[in-house]
């Protein structure tokens, strides 16, 4: 649960010029040994010790309009939404140059002094802005990681690229441009697994894709430094993302692990492949038949590692319930989550708890609750 931070550290991390203490990869690459508050417990960093043989979809018939492709993409995709919820796609029309561009500019902001990182630093309640090993919100468990998120929503405005320009400086001019594009991109492509998704449920085709046409989406660039003692920290702890769905790309280094049948799994990168898992939102929307992936990032000592993420979510008001078809299908023929909005969702999971494996089930006691104020959860994570 989020919580005023007071870090106590192995040793003092890098001031700024108000005196506030952040820590940056600078600072956490040049440990040798990982700090009290960034050590994990042993059942959640313990290493991954095979590789998780997942689908990998391919769509180039789904955009060809091959309708035995189609059904066939989303078959496997079913198979591994009812399993575990996650799953990589091939062929997916998004420029191997663009996504290469994007990792161009990955450093352009994380190379920027900590004093300057910090004026966009992200302000309580907000999942947007720049965050230095998530020390604004935590004080143990931290994660081995620095990030920077920003908003994005399809249509005539180009608000990533003004943020990068009137927020940051004109400096990121360009930057903002290759990450308005790819955007775009990631946009896009959720609108067609949204398709797939909904053929694979067996509800209206379009009945996702016309949902989040208007999603307000976070897109996120993460950097992973080195860790010298890597089975003792992790870059991002074990959790389900509580938005819709999420799409990664993660360089060639590798650390995304997965959590099927009680066991830790390696994902191996495929060249060219993106990463696609579930979140709570759309576990939601299907009341429950499709899974919220169990993930975890972990970090190693030879290399450090970045990744691009896109979170789609909805717009902030949109009322989240699943079709009736879908609650028929569900065992007892009842609802498993109530009626909410993603601002409902949001503000649990950013002023009230951190998101773990039973966000979903512990943000429905919340939202609840007579008395959220005195919210304590009723479900526990699960030992690993």
């Amino acid at each position: 649960m989020a919580s005023s931070p007071s870090v106590v550290l192995s040793s003092p991390p890098p001031t700024s010029k108000d005196g506030s203490r952040f820590i940056d990869s600078n600072y956490l690459q040049k440990q040798s040994h990982v700090p009290a508050n960034f050590k994990w417990p042993e059942e959640d960093a313990a290493s991954a010790q095979e590789e998780l043989n997942a689908p990998v979809v391919d769509l180039e018939g789904f955009f060809n309009g091959d309708v035995v492709a189609t059904e066939n993409a989303a078959k496997l995709i079913r198979s591994s939404c009812l399993r575990h919820g996650f799953f990589q796609v091939t062929n997916h029309r998004v420029d191997a140059d663009l996504i290469q561009l994007a990792y161009d500019h990955v450093d352009d902001f994380f190379n920027l002094p900590i004093e300057e990182k910090i004026k966009v630093q992200r302000r309580p309640g907000s999942p947007y802005g720049y965050s230095g090993a998530h020390m604004d919100r935590f004080l143990s468990n931290l994660p081995w990681k620095e990030t920077f998120s920003f908003a994005f929503q399809d249509g005539p405005d180009k608000i990533v690229a003004d943020y990068f320009k009137f927020t940051i400086s004109k400096d990121f001019e360009q930057t903002g441009l290759v990450y308005q594009k790819y955007s775009e991109a990631m946009h896009s492509l959720s609108l067609s697994i949204m398709e797939l998704l909904a053929i694979g449920l067996g509800v209206d085709r379009m009945l996702y894709r016309e949902f989040f046409e208007d999603a307000v989406s976070i897109m996120r660039t993460n950097l992973y430094p080195t860790c010298q003692e890597p089975n003792l920290s992790l870059g991002t702890g074990p959790h389900c993302d509580p938005n819709a769905l999420t799409i990664l790309h993660q360089d060639l280094v590798g650390g995304l692990d997965v959590f099927v049948d009680n066991k830790w799994h390696k994902v191996r990168p495929v060249l060219g492949a993106l990463v696609i898992n579930i979140g709570d939102v759309f576990a939601a929307l299907s009341n429950g038949i499709y899974r919220s992936c169990l993930h975890r990032a972990a970090v190693n000592s030879h290399k450090e590692r970045r990744s691009l993420v896109f979170f789609m979510c909805p717009r902030a008001d949109k009322v989240v319930k699943p079709a009736e078809e879908l609650v028929c299908k569900s065992e007892g023929g009842t609802r498993k989550f109530p009626d909410f909005t993603w601002s409902d969702l949001l503000e649990f999971t950013q002023n009230h708890y951190r998101v773990n494996e039973t966000t979903l089930e512990n943000f429905t006691d919340w939202f609840l609750s007579a008395d959220r104020s005195n919210f304590k959860p009723t479900h526990f994570k699960t030992s690993h």
